[in-house]
């Protein structure tokens, strides 16, 4: 049996993460604005939310 199937209500490492920009992505919102919702929405680490701010609101030229 699957370890995950015994877990339903488990998140894997990530997974808010992944959540958090593909609910960015859905919706084209990509400002700080976005990140911070989008924390507050999937309960976010400062850490990931700092990796947000820099991929979405302030990339660098090799980031895009």
């Amino acid at each position: 049996m699957n370890m995950l199937s015994q877990h339903p209500g488990l998140i894997l490492h990530g997974e808010s993460l992944r959540r958090a920009i593909r609910w960015m992505s859905d919706f084209h919102a990509h400002d700080q604005h976005a990140v911070e919702e989008a924390c507050l929405r999937f309960d976010l680490s400062p850490l990931e939310q700092e990796f947000l701010l820099q991929y979405f609101v302030f990339p660098t030229d090799n980031q895009r």
